[in-house]
């Protein structure tokens, strides 16, 4: 048997949610709920949940895309710290 000690804590990180998968995953939750109100022949409340789940989508793509342009200025600042480093 594996005591307590035995586990451990450090892949908390690993399952941590991203604001890119929280928009994802209420943007599908929006689609669904958008067929049960068209299934339910509720046109006005299918139309706006859609919208509502287009504009979560939207959202995550947007966060993605910033996520990628903090991780590229990110990179370039290392380029340019090393460059300064290597010319002195």
């Amino acid at each position: 048997m594996l005591s307590t000690s035995d586990v451990e804590l450090d892949n908390l990180g690993d399952c941590e949610m991203t604001t890119e998968r929280i928009w994802i995953i209420l943007a599908a939750v929006m689609v669904v709920i958008a067929a049960g109100f068209l299934w339910r022949n509720n046109m006005s409340a299918a139309f706006v949940t859609a919208t509502l789940g287009a504009v979560a989508w939207f959202l995550s793509y947007r966060a993605q895309i910033r996520a990628r342009l903090a991780e590229t200025e990110a990179d370039l600042e290392k380029a340019e710290l090393s460059e300064d480093t290597d010319e002195k």
